[in-house]
């Protein structure tokens, strides 16, 4: 992937991150295969570990793995800040697994209409 290729997909990561409701996750794999790179779920999740504070307007904190875990919460400053921003949202979190994760899981492919 070229520098240019790097930019766009990192902005369009950003892009469809921004459409996460809140109350709602998704998942690294999701947002991957949304943006035509369905083999890219890892680095879904380093370019959202990498987040300036400037894009504070991304709420990552909505993304998990394909199981409901909260993998990237070491991103957040403390381990306790992702769950801490979930749960004000109303998303149960324990032992860093979000609990009714069918019912809060968000489908971008289905959500933005891109199926």
């Amino acid at each position: 992937m070229s520098d240019l290729d790097k930019e766009d997909f990192k902005q369009a990561v950003y892009q469809m991150v921004r459409y996460v409701p809140k109350g709602r996750v998704t998942s690294y794999g999701a947002i991957a295969r949304a943006i035509g790179y369905p083999n890219m779920s890892r680095l879904v999740g380093r370019v959202l570990g990498h987040i300036p504070s400037f894009e504070s307007d991304i709420p990552a904190h909505r993304v998990v793995n394909s199981q409901g875990i909260l993998s990237g919460k070491d991103a957040f400053g403390t381990p306790e800040r992702m769950q801490k921003l979930l749960e004000a949202e109303g998303v149960t979190v324990i032992n860093d697994r979000i609990q009714n994760w069918k019912s809060v899981f968000w489908n971008p492919l289905k959500e933005v209409g891109l199926e």
